[in-house]
This record gives C-alpha cells, sequence and structure tokens, in this order.
C-alpha cells in the first residue's frame, strides 16, 4: 500500500490487513478494529464514507454471528465459509488500494469508494448504499463460487444453503431501520417519521433484489468457473456494472436516497 493513502493510520491499517480471518468471530474482531483505525483517517475522520459502510457491515455480520450461536442456520458450515469469504474480498480490496490512478488490482467499483475518503464528503446513507453495492453486487457472487466450490457442492435454489443465503435477508430487515436513522440528521428524520415504515420497506425490497440478482451471477459464474476467459468476461462485466451504480449512488443524486 502506498504510504500515503490512510495518513497516520498507514501502519495500523498495514498490520491489520496482513492477518486474514477464518472464522465468523474473526471477522467481527477485524470489523470492529478497521472502524476504529477508518474514524481516524484524515481529514473526514468519522466522517469519511468508508466508515459509513464499514459500520453497516459489521452491524450485520454481528448479526450472522447471532443466528450461528443460535443455531438458526441448516448448515452453519456453509454461511461462516461464506461469511469469511465474503470477507476476504472487502480485505483484499482494502490492502489493493493505492491512491487514484494507481490500484490496477482495485476493483472499479471500490475504488469509487475509496478515492471519496479524503473528500469532497458525501452524504452517509449513499456512502453506506454504495459499499453495499460494490460488496453485494460485485464481491458476493464470486465469494458464493469460492464457498461453494470449497464445500463440494452446487449453488442451488431451495437447497439449505439457499435457505440459510436468504436469512441474511432478515438481519438486513431487522437492522435497516436502525442503521438508516443513525444516518440522517433532524430534519431528514422527520421526514422519515412521517413516510412512516415506506422508507425501511422499500430498501429493505432493493436488498432482497440485489442479493438475488447476486445468487443469479453466481450460478452463471459457477457455470463457466473452469473457464479463466469467461469469468474474466463475467468479473469486467459486473465490475463495471457495479462500479456505474456506485457513481450514481456518490452523485448529487445519491442524496435523493435519505
Amino acid at each position: 500500500m502506498n504510504q500515503s493513502v490512510w495518513g497516520p493510520v498507514q501502519q495500523e491499517m498495514s498490520e491489520l490487513l496482513q492477518s486474514h480471518p477464518d472464522d465468523v468471530p474473526a471477522v467481527v474482531d477485524q470489523l470492529t478494529k478497521l472502524q476504529d483505525i477508518l474514524g481516524r483517517v484524515p481529514p473526514l475522520l468519522r466522517e469519511n464514507p468508508l466508515c459509513d459502510f464499514n459500520k453497516l457491515y459489521l452491524t450485520i455480520t454481528e448479526g450472522v454471528l447471532e443466528r450461528l450461536y443460535a443455531g438458526r442456520f441448516r448448515d452453519p458450515a456453509f454461511l461462516s465459509r461464506l461469511d469469511v469469504e465474503f470477507a476476504a474480498r472487502y480485505f483484499d480490496a482494502l490492502r489493493a488500494w493505492a491512491g487514484p490512478e494507481t490500484s490496477p488490482h482495485c476493483p472499479r467499483v471500490w475504488s469509487g469508494l475509496f478515492q471519496r475518503i479524503p473528500g469532497p464528503d458525501c452524504r452517509p446513507l449513499p456512502a453506506a448504499c454504495a459499499g453495499v453495492n460494490a460488496h453485494i453486487n460485485f464481491d458476493l457472487p464470486f465469494a458464493l463460487v469460492t464457498t461453494f466450490d470449497h464445500l463440494g457442492s452446487d449453488p442451488l435454489d431451495d437447497s439449505d444453503q439457499h435457505y440459510d443465503y436468504l436469512q441474511i435477508n432478515e438481519i438486513f430487515d431487522d437492522s435497516i431501520p436502525g442503521l438508516r436513522r443513525g444516518y440522517l440528521v433532524k430534519w431528514q428524520l422527520l421526514i422519515d417519521t412521517m413516510n412512516g415504515c415506506f422508507d425501511d420497506w422499500w430498501q429493505g425490497e432493493a436488498v432482497e433484489y440485489t442479493r438475488n440478482v447476486a445468487w443469479r451471477n453466481a450460478q452463471r459464474l459457477w457455470s463457466v468457473r473452469h473457464d479463466m476467459n469467461a469469468t474474466d468476461k463475467e468479473r469486467t462485466r459486473l465490475d463495471r456494472t457495479a462500479a456505474d451504480l456506485g457513481k450514481l449512488l456518490l452523485s448529487p443524486l445519491g442524496g435523493f436516497l435519505q
């Protein structure tokens, strides 16, 4: 990593990203430490857009861990492995980031968010949504393929693994209201109250739809997993599509999400 990217927390960031979490508690621990470090990156500090996403990601992962401990998943080995593979792609993108125009190995969709860390500032909710877009629309299909390959099973609809995968939508549904309101200022909270549950509903629907698309993309990737050229084409397509959406979310139009 370029020594100028993370400023005074460069050494801490480098040390944190040297480790590779191998279970869900370790992912939660690494995300927690990352949140602290991100909150000290100048000049925006805790107001930087990656802080907004990482907070959301940490909350959802804590929800996954709670369900694992409660024995709620039909195939906990699958869900645990998927959580680790999913997080690995986020941490890999952070490792690859070396600043604008100098990170050829960092996916375009993540670069679009990372380059906003020094400013200009963007509103918390669109920033968090941009991170969710990168992680679900780009990272998740590849994490699913790697997980199924490791476990020696196929990504089939109506399987135990698919059932567990859909449970994550419930965690989002439970978490979205509190998370979203935490991103709003007083006048936005007033409008939010007037809207009742509508904003929570449509954002939950958006997450469910996006995760369903990610599952379909994983099935497409699975069918060509032994064809490197086809896989690379899919990677480029998914990155380009997600990057274009990320630009929209981080543009002034993204403010309408609030």
